[in-house]
């Protein structure tokens, strides 16, 4: 076989290689509906590496000079239109500025479709801003002059719904995002000059589940961030008295019921960000819209409930907390989540923090703050998360310190928090697997906390002539739990505590107590002390003689 023959031959086995590649290359793209002019829309282009330095400073001086230049260059134009649209034009007829502005549309979208070939992008740029232009003509036929056109604030409302749902139409035709977001935008505006409650409550209904759909259909993940801020801010806009209407800013007195929409948009927007395979690693878009949705919707909720409705901020913080906490243990189930199950279920507790706080007086609602901890390690521990045990034991302290503070008189619900740390403890311990926990970390941090609570609230609720018997009876307390239990740890704070008694006996018996209460004191601890002693020195000889 000769050489130019073997050439031949491989180059045709090249050749066949690179078509069956491009063939499966087509294949996929049609089976993905892959639209290329969504590539050129979005810039996407492929561009071979180069390694001379003028070539790249050329590569970027076209995407420069041909793409970022376009964007630029209507969006200046764009805002130059709205500023002739409202410029208030005195000498002239009132139609004839949105008359003006209905030709330039008209003239734009010719353009647009002249160009849609040639120059695709700039086709793409230029439609959208039509679609903007024909909006502001529209509204100028009512605003930004003294004599308007249309004066029915009904007639011009329902014209401009019509442009917004028109303009959304569009851009799901055109499978453009960026037409879509502008979209929403403009409905959102419209309602918002409608200013009617439940139409903007409704619209926003809407754009939250619309946006949702097109997630699941289209994977636009932008957009449902986008419009996620974009639903919440809405909501705040109207809720700051809806500049937008011509109000003055300040705070509405809006029905009660507008809270329980906030839920809604947040049930709507969690549920469009859950599917995905059980046990997938949530991608980062995920996560940023589960924390953006939950945190934007707590801190509304918060918001319109302490200013506006603060007699039934415990009805709708417990609402609240339930929605969240449903919404947590969801993802949980359907995702394994990580992430998402954290937000949610954090602001859940957190929710349910405030709604205690309100319905209880203090100290009272300490109490119920402590045995709420345990619930949070209870469902933690569903959730298998590691970071809520975490959260919940720095929360615990923060509450413990807050009764510290804000507490006149340390009573008797200081002891509530040494007991929340010992059940707490005993549930990790109980269900340690589940969180595959390599230590004991958080158990020796829990029982450390009643190491130190007990103590120091009997210190402050029994009389000081009692304080070393009642340290005492501690001890004694531990020393049974770890012989039901088992547990060497309830031992070695039971010899703490004797520790502590000791010393507090040695320093402060000696010099401050009643001589009686100081002899039954030293007597009653020495004893305790030597039968321990006993204890210990029968379980050793008991031990050496088992090993002999």
């Amino acid at each position: 076989m000769s050489e130019s023959t073997y050439d031949a031959e491989k180059l045709d086995q090249i050749i066949t290689y690179l078509r069956n590649h491009e063939k499966r290359i087509s294949w996929i793209e049609s089976h993905l509906s892959f639209d290329h002019d969504a590539v050129e829309e979005n810039n996407f282009h492929l561009a071979l590496p180069t390694n001379n330095i003028s070539e790249k400073a050329d590569t970027l001086e076209n995407q420069i000079g041909q793409f970022w230049f376009a964007k630029t260059g209507i969006v200046i134009f764009a805002i130059g239109i709205i500023f002739l649209m409202t410029f208030p034009y005195k000498n002239l007829p009132p139609f004839v500025p949105s008359l003006i502005g209905y030709c330039l549309c008209g003239a734009i979208f010719v353009l647009a479709n002249h160009w849609k070939q040639s120059l695709h992008f700039i086709s793409q740029y230029i439609f959208g801003g039509g679609l903007l232009l024909l909006y502001f003509s529209t509204l100028r036929l009512h605003y930004f002059s003294p004599s308007p056109v249309i004066e029915s604030d009904s007639l011009i409302l329902l014209l401009l719904l019509t442009d917004s749902i028109g303009h959304i139409i569009i851009s799901y035709l055109r499978k453009s995002y960026y037409l879509m977001s502008s979209g929403f935008i403009l409905l959102s505006v419209s309602v918002l000059i409608g200013n009617d409650n439940w139409m903007i409550f409704s619209a926003l209904v809407i754009i939250s589940a619309f946006s949702v759909y097109l997630k699941t259909k289209l994977n636009w993940d932008s957009l449902n961030s986008f419009s996620i801020i974009l639903v919440y801010l809405v909501h705040l806009i109207w809720f700051l008295g809806n500049p937008l209407s011509g109000n003055t800013l300040a705070l509405q007195n809006p029905p009660l019921l507008n809270i329980y929409f906030l839920l809604v948009y947040l049930s709507i927007f969690a549920a469009g960000n859950i599917s995905g395979e059980r046990g997938s690693e949530e991608s980062v878009n995920t996560v940023l819209n589960s924390l953006i949705n939950s945190v934007f919707c707590f801190l509304l909720v918060m918001l319109i409930s302490l200013t506006r409705f603060k007699n039934a901020t415990a009805v709708t913080e417990l609402v609240c907390s339930l929605v969240f906490l449903t919404i947590s243990a969801l993802y949980y189930e359907k995702r394994k989540s990580k992430y998402s199950t954290f937000f949610y279920a954090i602001i859940g507790y957190s929710a349910l923090t405030i709604s205690i706080v309100n319905t209880f007086p203090k100290p009272d609602y300490f109490v119920w703050l402590g045995w709420q901890s345990i619930i949070v390690v209870a469902t933690a521990l569903w959730f298998r998360s590691k970071i809520i045990i975490v959260a919940n034991f720095v929360m615990y302290l923060l509450i413990f310190f807050s009764y510290l503070v804000l507490e006149d008189k340390i009573g008797i619900t200081s002891l509530t928090f040494g007991a929340v740390a010992l059940i707490s403890a005993r549930i990790l311990n109980w269900q340690r697997d589940r969180l595959d926990l390599k230590t004991d970390s958080m158990r020796l941090a829990y029982l450390g906390s009643a190491f130190f609570i007990f103590p120091y609230a009997l210190y402050n609720i029994v009389p000081k002539d009692y304080v070393a018997l009642s340290w005492t009876a501690v001890a004694i307390s531990y020393y049974v739990i770890s012989v039901i239990l088992k547990n060497k740890k309830y031992r070695w704070l039971a010899l703490m505590t004797f520790l502590l008694t000791v010393f507090y006996v040695l320093f402060v018996g000696t010099t401050n107590l009643d001589p009686s209460y100081r002899i039954v004191s030293f007597m009653f601890l020495g004893i305790v002390l030597l039968a321990v002693s006993i204890y210990y020195a029968k379980k050793k000889k008991g031990s050496d003689l088992q090993n002999n």
